[in-house]
């Protein structure tokens, strides 16, 4: 039923923020590296809905006065922008979602339609999280944090790879994205 619906999710990592549409029968393909360079990547004519999730490291606000290098950081973000726009000149494309922490990429793109936070789907921390696109916002699930976790060394088993970590995307978000863009 839905095995005919490609998702694209550009920036992969451990597609987290995917696996939904995994389960429910959609051909997703994971568009990072190694295997595949969204600097480079072709999509398909027939793509249905597009997840992309560029590194924050340039734009986080947490890099303090560190040199960055924005002009890498934007090629990779406007290499997403440029499969996106041939997705949808297609005609297919049903939803698109660019993600990242709220931070400097708003400078660049401008201020999103939707920032949300993790603890809003059950995520065990806080990380607001800006959302740019064309997609149906996800229902919010809870009204107030529970437990929040302070700092990502207070996490049980944390072995220092905290920006991996944070990286991931939240199951209960991905959930929620999911059954509102399916």
């Amino acid at each position: 039923m839905n095995s005919d619906k490609i998702i694209l999710d550009l920036f992969a990592g451990s597609g987290a923020w995917s696996r939904d549409y995994v389960k429910a029968g959609y051909d997703v393909r994971l568009i990072t590296l190694p295997d595949y360079d969204v600097r480079t990547y072709e999509p398909p004519s027939d793509v249905y809905g597009i997840l992309a999730a560029p590194p924050c490291a340039e734009f986080s606000c947490a890099k303090g006065s560190l040199p960055r290098d924005f002009a890498g950081a934007m090629e990779l973000v406007e290499s997403a922008e440029r499969i996106i726009r041939a997705c949808r000149m297609d005609g297919r494309l049903q939803f698109w979602c660019l993600e990242n922490p709220v931070g400097l990429l708003r400078q660049f793109l401008g201020k999103p339609p939707l920032t949300i936070h993790y603890w809003w789907y059950g995520g065990d921390r806080d990380k607001p999280t800006d959302l740019w696109g064309y997609f149906n916002f996800p229902k919010r699930r809870y009204w107030q944090p529970a437990g929040l976790l302070a700092n990502m060394r207070n996490t049980p088993n944390w072995d220092g790879k905290a920006r991996e970590k944070r990286a991931v995307t939240p199951a209960g978000f991905a959930q929620a994205f999911f059954e509102a863009n399916q």
